[in-house]
């Protein structure tokens, strides 16, 4: 049985990712939370679920 994606949860749509292993993560990316309200990682399929009051940091 494959373990679920570990899930954080964001206060802002745009989120950064470095697998928080140091030297043994992945390189930092930036993820961007759509209509979706959620965003997995590509390196380390974490997922960014957008909170309830999060602010809306688009311009």
């Amino acid at each position: 049985m494959i373990a679920p994606p570990e899930t954080r949860i964001a206060h802002s749509r745009r989120v950064a990712c470095d697998g928080d292993e140091g030297a043994l993560g992945h390189p930092r990316v930036w993820l961007e939370i759509g209509a979706a309200g959620y965003v997995d990682c590509g390196y380390c399929d974490r997922r960014f679920v957008l909170a309830n009051d999060a602010q809306d940091d688009s311009h």
